[in-house]
């Protein structure tokens, strides 16, 4: 038995592929087409759609996880949370209307953050630190949208404002997922 125990069972080179390709593709889009991206993005964190859909994801990886996860000494638990977690979904879409799209997406970066750290879990390659680096830094990321949710908002406008900063945060992007993806090939 793994210890601690995992509950998703991914390689290190299947979470580096994976990450590697989403940071070329959402980076790349930036920097291929930066006005339609910028003006998406703009609209994204008070979009009601992309906020149902975002907490609807959040919420079946929440519970898919409360159902597999070993609770531990909570697992007379598990019942309760498995009804907690849709009734709490459903009101959250119903009455946290404000940022609710920001405050969906900082949940699954704090969801995703796990089986990037599992993955990584004791592994000798030091090359995984860049996922575990980038795992942390979408933990924190996420809790401050979860918390403060008008922050995305004005990183948004931060970035946008000037064709510099954009451009350099989409290459900056793009090479981490390069990197990502040449260390999944050649090290993991």
């Amino acid at each position: 038995m793994d210890y601690p125990p995992r509950i998703y069972q991914f390689t290190l080179h299947t979470i580096g592929l994976a990450v590697g390709l989403w940071l070329l593709a959402v980076h790349g889009i930036g920097l291929v087409w930066p006005a339609r991206t910028q003006a998406w993005l703009e609209r994204f964190p008070r979009s009601r759609s992309w906020g149902i859909i975002l907490i609807a994801v959040a919420a079946l990886w929440s519970f898919w996880l409360a159902w597999n996860m070993d609770l531990g000494e909570f697992s007379g638990a598990r019942r309760l949370l498995e009804i907690i977690i849709p009734v709490l979904s459903v009101l959250t879409a119903l009455y946290v209307q404000e940022f609710l799209a920001v405050r969906a997406l900082g949940i699954l970066f704090l969801l995703a953050g796990e089986p990037i750290l599992s993955a990584a879990f004791l592994k000798p390659q030091e090359t995984r630190l860049f996922l575990v680096v980038l795992a942390y830094a979408w933990i924190i990321i996420g809790m401050f949208w979860v918390g403060k949710p008008y922050l995305l908002r004005d990183q948004i406008s931060w970035f946008s404002k000037s064709p510099v900063r954009w451009r350099a945060a989409t290459i900056a992007g793009v090479l981490y997922g390069i990197v990502v993806l040449a260390c999944t090939l050649t090290r993991f």
